[in-house]
């Protein structure tokens, strides 16, 4: 789980100002997608800190999303 997190913070791009806007051609709102994945892998971060092991299942439900919120910033032109 660290090492999706790791990869995932490294291929989003959270802190371009690029994409805290919305596109003239919107084909989801960027915004609030990386908002919604930032949230998911703070809560995932400090879950882990806690101690709790995730499952496979948990892993794969965070890796869809990443794939998906990924997907959609392809779309609005904001990563390669």
């Amino acid at each position: 789980m660290r090492n999706l997190i790791e990869e995932v913070r490294a291929r989003i791009p959270f802190d371009d100002p690029q994409a805290q806007e919305c596109p003239d051609l919107c084909q989801g709102c960027s915004p609030k997608l990386l908002t919604y994945l930032d949230t998911e892998l703070e809560a995932w971060e400090q879950r882990l800190s806690e101690g709790e092991h995730p499952s496979l299942g948990d892993l794969h439900r965070l890796g869809k999303t990443c794939k998906k919120v990924y997907a959609l910033l392809q779309k609005n032109g904001l990563v390669e």
